[in-house]
């Protein structure tokens, strides 16, 4: 089964900052005060040195910087810069407790720097579920959205009736062959028409992501087109290609690249429209590895999209 990337930007959330990251670390360092806590994290965060990093962040730390997708924590940490140079401040809550909070939207940083024994450290235990679930949570979106997308461009693609026979053919790739039309994406030129996913594929390039064939997450998730569909799926079970050419309709699958941490539900969508979800568990890799065609059965849910995508 092959993955590939198609979905929309989103603006990173500030906290990932150091998800790259993953080296081992010694014990965790402490400072005289919140403030001097937080200059270390941003100056260890400029200079790209893991091991200060994770020193600061702790034991603890290990479980918050590893999101799964590079480029997203790249562009996280810088995020995360940026802000803290544009504004900074701590809240205070009692004497023992402080938040640090960046940027001009006065964003509160998840992990609290707290006091012990008259010293001042990250507390990442403390800040973790915070982390994980506004991780999950964009990276859900993301997914949910790279979904519609993706059937917006199929419909957009068939539109086109690339090679003039009836009925006009679906992409049965996301990224083009070269000097193909055979995917949702191809090169263009000045003054041209982008292609289908033109537009996405530029948003997705201006973040750093590269296109090829190894495959890479997107946001959190990995994306793979499905050829058929199954008997649990709506006019029962039949391929989309026939003779070479999908023109039976079209389905994709979307799995979390780390469950547990850059996403937890599995997404399926067909020429329907219809996002489905599935928690697949510890498994996620393996059982998704396995999927095929389009066919969510009872265990499935649908996706309320008025709810998701407020």
């Amino acid at each position: 089964m092959s993955h590939a990337l198609v979905t929309r930007r989103w603006l990173p959330a500030l906290f990932a900052v150091l998800a790259f990251w993953c080296a081992p670390a010694l014990a965790q360092e402490k400072f005289d005060s919140p403030e001097a806590a937080a200059d270390a994290l941003v100056s260890a965060a400029k200079q790209a040195d893991r091991k200060a990093v994770l020193d600061i962040l702790g034991p603890d730390g290990r479980d918050v910087v590893q999101s799964g997708d590079k480029v997203a924590d790249r562009n996280a940490r810088d995020a995360f810069i940026a802000g803290y140079e544009k504004k900074h401040s701590m809240h205070y809550e009692g004497d023992d407790t402080s938040i640090l909070i960046i940027g001009e939207d006065s964003w509160p940083f998840p992990i609290p720097i707290v006091k012990k024994d008259g010293e001042w450290e990250f507390d990442s235990a403390a800040g973790l579920d915070e982390i994980l679930l506004r991780r999950i949570g964009r990276n859900e979106l993301s997914a949910i959205q790279a979904s519609l997308a993706y059937v917006a461009a199929q419909n957009d693609y068939a539109a086109l009736d690339i090679d003039g026979k009836a009925p006009p053919p679906y992409a049965q790739f996301l990224m083009s062959a070269p000097g193909k039309k055979d995917g949702l994406y191809w090169a263009t030129k000045d003054g041209e028409t982008p292609s289908p996913l033109g537009a996405l594929f530029a948003d997705a390039s201006a973040e750093g992501y590269e296109f090829g064939e190894e495959p890479k997450p997107y946001h959190g998730y990995y994306y793979c087109i499905l050829t058929s569909q199954g008997p649990d799926a709506e006019g029962g079970a039949y391929d989309y290609v026939v003779d070479g050419r999908m023109i039976g309709g079209f389905a994709l699958l979307a799995y979390p690249a780390a469950y547990g941490n850059s996403g937890i539900m599995t997404f399926m969508v067909n020429h329907d429209g219809v996002v489905f979800q599935k928690d697949l568990g510890e498994d996620t890799d393996a059982l998704a590895d396995k999927i095929e065609s389009f066919d969510p059965d009872t265990s499935w849910t649908k996706v309320d999209l008025d709810t998701a995508l407020q």
